[in-house]
C-alpha cells in the first residue's frame, strides 16, 4: 500500500484562504450597508413625459408636374453642352476652347502681370507652368472671360447655370499671390 504525502504548504493552503475571507468580510458588510443607506437616501425622480406630437399625413399629388428625376427634366439640365439660353444669356459651345479652361479656377493662381504698351496681360500658373493671359481669353471650367487685368487681380465673368438650368453671369476675381504662398 501506498501512500501520499503532500507538501507542508499544501495542507496549509486552505487555513490561508480562510484567513483572507474572514479578514475581507468586515469591509463587505460596510459597503452593503453604505449601499443601504444610498437607497434610502436617494429619492427617484419622476418627471411627467409628455405625449408625442400628432403629425398630419402629407399627401403629394401633383400628377400635371414634371417628376424632379424624370428623364424630361433630367434631359434638360442634364447636358451642359445642351445650352438653353431662354434669358439670352448661353456659352458658345461651338468656340474652340482655350488651353486655361481645362483648369478648374481654383487651381489658377496670378502670380504676377506684364504691361506693353497699353496691354495688361497677366501671368497665370497651373501646377508649374506659367501661362499668359490677356482681357478676353477664357480661364477656367465655366466658360470665364476675362474682362479686367491689372497689377493685382483679374476679373473673370463666368456663365454657370442655377438650379432651373437658366445660364447666370457670376463675377469670380483671381488676386496676386505674393511669394511663398
Amino acid at each position: 500500500m501506498t501512500t501520499l504525502t503532500c507538501p507542508r504548504w499544501f495542507r496549509l493552503a486552505p487555513l490561508g484562504a480562510v484567513a483572507i475571507l474572514a479578514a475581507c468580510s468586515p469591509e463587505v458588510h460596510e459597503i452593503e450597508a453604505w449601499m443601504e443607506q444610498a437607497r434610502q437616501d436617494t429619492r427617484p425622480v419622476s418627471r411627467k413625459i409628455e405625449e408625442p406630437k400628432q403629425f398630419k399625413n402629407f399627401r403629394y399629388d401633383i400628377i400635371e408636374a414634371t417628376g424632379p428625376f424624370s428623364p424630361e427634366k433630367l434631359a434638360i439640365l442634364g447636358d451642359p453642352m445642351q445650352v438653353r439660353a431662354k434669358g439670352g444669356i448661353a456659352p458658345d459651345v461651338t468656340r474652340r476652347r482655350e488651353l486655361l479652361e481645362s483648369f478648374p479656377l481654383e487651381q489658377i493662381a496670378m502670380v504676377g502681370s506684364l504691361r506693353n504698351r497699353d496691354v495688361n496681360q497677366a501671368l497665370l500658373q497651373v501646377e508649374d507652368t506659367i501661362y499668359t493671359a490677356r482681357v478676353g481669353n477664357y480661364a477656367g471650367m465655366n466658360y470665364g472671360l476675362i474682362t479686367y487685368i491689372d497689377e493685382t487681380e483679374v476679373r473673370l465673368l463666368e456663365l454657370v447655370q442655377d438650379a432651373t438650368g437658366e445660364w447666370v453671369q457670376k463675377e469670380s476675381t483671381l488676386r496676386l499671390q505674393e511669394a511663398g504662398q
